[in-house]
């Protein structure tokens, strides 16, 4: 099986993206695996399929690199850039994702403005689940903290799996993340969900105020919200996403 693919990246976390617009295309976990695989397949952290919509512009849907799914921020932000060059969307849209449904608006200079979900969370939750499921833990020195085995530790310490975020705190209401991601297995360069999840934890326990300006490996990213006692409402992930380069690969 040919096929056409688009690869885009977003602050760093990057995504093979294909138009299934004639939903032909029926990919098995394991062909997933085989298209994101960093050396045998065009190498990405996430596989996404743009299809149409009943009554919203079009359907997401996302397959982690290891073929399960979930709502991915980055990689939304980057199917909104591909949808519009599909001509799908014209500034403005609106789709459905994993969790539902989402708006997205484009903004000057490739920036890409997604709206998220509603989150209830409190000082009394263990997991942020902003689409995915998040733990959060501050620390300091994240430049040269062992992401990948304290992360993997608590991706595996929670029954189904969780996704692992550290956040620095960098003062003017800014933070540094690193995430180490379900489903990639290994730390991201930029993970949209986790980098919300880790905003709103900044609000929850350090009183930090929308927009929070956020730090990533990949490039920066914010978060606006409006905070409401534990539940935050119109949430936005703010960041770039651009297309890499698009090819033709054999399956």
């Amino acid at each position: 099986m040919k096929l056409h693919f688009v690869k885009y990246q977003a602050t760093g976390n990057d995504f093979v993206l294909l138009d299934n617009r004639s939903e032909r295309i029926h990919l098995t976990p394991d062909q997933i695996k085989k298209i994101c695989d960093r050396r045998f397949g065009v190498g990405a952290d996430g596989l996404m399929l743009i299809e149409k919509h009943p009554s919203l512009d079009f359907n997401l849907v996302y397959y982690n690199s290891d073929g399960s799914q979930s709502l991915c921020g980055n990689g939304s932000r980057a199917a909104m850039k591909m949808a519009s060059s599909l001509g799908m969307v014209n500034g403005k849209g609106s789709f459905n994702a994993y969790d539902g449904e989402h708006k997205a608006e484009m903004l000057n200079d490739g920036i890409v403005k997604l709206k998220m979900s509603d989150v209830t969370a409190s000082k009394s939750d263990e997991i942020i689940n902003t689409g995915s499921p998040h733990v959060v833990k501050f620390v300091t020195g994240l430049s040269n903290y062992p992401v990948f085995d304290e992360g993997r530790k608590i991706r595996h310490a929670y029954e189904n799996g969780v996704n692992a975020n550290f956040v620095e705190l960098l003062g003017d209401n800014k933070i540094f993340v690193r995430t180490y991601e379900r489903g990639v297995e290994n730390e991201t360069l930029s993970c949209g969900t986790g980098v919300t999840a880790a905003a709103l934890a900044a609000s929850i326990y350090e009183g930090y105020d929308s927009p929070i300006s956020v730090k990533t490996l990949g490039g920066d990213l914010s978060v606006e919200f409006t905070r409401h006692s534990v539940t935050f409402r119109d949430i936005f992930l703010i960041g770039p996403a651009k297309m890499v380069f698009e090819g033709d690969l054999e399956l």
